[in-house]
């Protein structure tokens, strides 16, 4: 593990902080989808069942690799005084806590101001369910687990893979959850054409959830919130997002989960945590608390990293 890697971690996540993310044209993940799409509106075209899971598998493995690839070359080819800097460039568009945070602080404004219509279309930018009917205890709801479900697989993910390989990991990784979001469902089509991208999405987030957890635990000082997400994390479907939203319920003293809508069917999910329904106020507490465990795991990654160097100097 190069040992400038923390440094760089660590001053992309400062950089989103203070810049946020580059305009959708020239946004990496943007393209990654742009590439996506193109390949699922021929995928769809397929009738055979087993032509389309390989089709999916395909995609898996190529837009991760591709992605990989591209990011090498291009710090390979930058002048060597200007790789470090474009290191930290390209790692820093593959983190979202500037943009998650004024997402959330949106929602909770419009709460604030008694613009339920207003809310739900904002907090509609954040989920996948359906929010047109929600009422504001839902849609604080919606907004806290995702605020908790993308500090683990928007700001933590990336570090992790970005401390371990450098800018290619995170690209790599961002590859991966760009296809899960877009075609790893479990229902209709996607059945069949994203089943790969969701188990490689699993698989890549296995590690960054656990560790966000702890994070989380610390950075939220309650001893409950470890309690928590141990006993009603596997409850969920997802063997991540779920412990990712029970650390969130459990440090912020709350109740997250249950029935969601999606297409105007309705699925039933586990209550996660014990505590009191979440309000408009605890959006904020939620952006705090993803704050405080973003720049706490960056700041563990630079302090591993300089203590290696120190060992190895």
């Amino acid at each position: 593990m190069n040992q400038l890697r923390g440094a760089s971690v660590a001053v992309a996540l400062l950089v989103d902080a203070l810049f946020g993310e580059l305009p959708e044209c020239v946004h990496p993940a943007v393209l990654m989808g742009w590439v996506v799409s193109r390949f699922e509106r021929r995928a769809l075209t397929l009738e055979d069942a087993r032509q389309m899971r390989l089709a999916g598998l395909f995609l898996a493995l190529a837009l991760p690799a591709l992605s990989f690839i591209l990011a090498s070359t291009t710090l390979r080819l930058a002048p060597p005084k200007l790789r470090g800097a474009l290191e930290v460039g390209l790692l820093s568009t593959t983190l979202s806590m500037r943009g998650l945070a004024r997402a959330a602080l949106a929602v909770e404004r419009e709460l604030e101001n008694g613009n339920l219509k207003a809310a739900r279309a904002r907090v509609r930018e954040l989920v996948g369910r359906d929010t047109a009917h929600l009422f504001p205890r839902e849609v604080s709801r919606a907004a806290i687990e995702s605020v908790a479900e993308n500090t683990s697989d928007g700001v933590v993910a990336p570090m992790l893979y970005g401390l371990l390989w450098g800018a290619p990991g995170a690209f790599a990784y961002k590859a991966i959850n760009t296809l899960d979001s877009m075609i790893g469902h479990p229902q209709g089509p996607y059945r069949n054409l994203g089943w790969a991208c969701a188990r490689l999405d699993d698989l890549a987030n296995f590690l960054p959830a656990r560790l966000m957890v702890l994070c989380t635990a610390v950075s939220a000082r309650r001893a409950s919130t470890l309690t928590v997400a141990r006993r009603y994390g596997p409850l969920t479907r997802s063997p991540n997002a779920g412990r990712a939203e029970a650390a969130f319920a459990g440090a912020l003293g709350l109740k997250l989960g249950g029935a969601n809508s999606y297409g105007g069917v309705l699925r039933q999910g586990p209550i996660l945590g014990s505590g009191r329904p979440p309000q408009a106020g605890d959006l904020r507490r939620a952006v705090r608390l993803m704050r405080h465990t973003c720049v706490l795991f960056a700041s563990l990654s630079l302090a591993m990293n300089l203590a290696r160097g120190c060992r190895g100097g």
